[in-house]
């Protein structure tokens, strides 16, 4: 009865072993597995965009998106690597500070009021965003006119190019 109850013991010790190493097993695959389902890290977020991307003169051209008049206003915009020195320059001479940040791919700029160049008599504030795309800067800025009604307003398409 002794050599039963030994074999008894050796054979439940070996189905005990036998049990512990699949469950050890299936535990090595279940998580091979869930290694392999989980999607690839992202790729590495683009180089963070500065001022000093910006930095030089540009010759702009704003044109409205909409309306009656669809003349463009074309001015120099000279930008800096940091918030200091931004400003636009029209052709009359006229030469406005802008105040400028970096929110993200754009820089976003604004001004203080000015006269207008687009109408006579009228002062005006802007403000707008500008990304770089291919060389160029592209961007929408929304004019604020002093006089009240529905066309104090003006949305306008940006696009400038480097000069060299």
């Amino acid at each position: 009865m002794q050599i039963m109850s030994r074999v008894a013991i050796a054979c439940f010790t070996s189905l005990l072993l036998a049990g512990c190493m699949k469950s050890d097993k299936a535990a090595k695959d279940s998580a091979a597995a869930a290694a392999a389902a989980m999607p690839a890290p992202a790729p590495a977020p683009a180089p963070a965009l500065s001022l000093a991307d910006f930095a030089g003169t540009w010759q702009v051209r704003a044109v409205p998106e909409s309306g009656k008049d669809t003349s463009p206003t074309n001015y120099s915009l000279t930008a800096t690597a940091d918030t200091a020195g931004w400003f636009i320059t029209f052709p009359s001479g006229l030469k406005v500070p802008l105040h400028v940040a970096v929110s993200g791919d754009s820089v976003i700029e604004s001004t203080g009021t000015f006269a207008s160049q687009r109408r006579k008599g009228v002062k005006v504030t802007t403000e707008g965003s500008l990304k770089m795309q291919n060389g160029k800067l592209l961007g929408t800025t929304i004019a604020h006119y002093s006089k009240a009604g529905p066309d104090s307003v003006l949305r306008l398409r940006v696009e400038g190019t480097k000069k060299p």
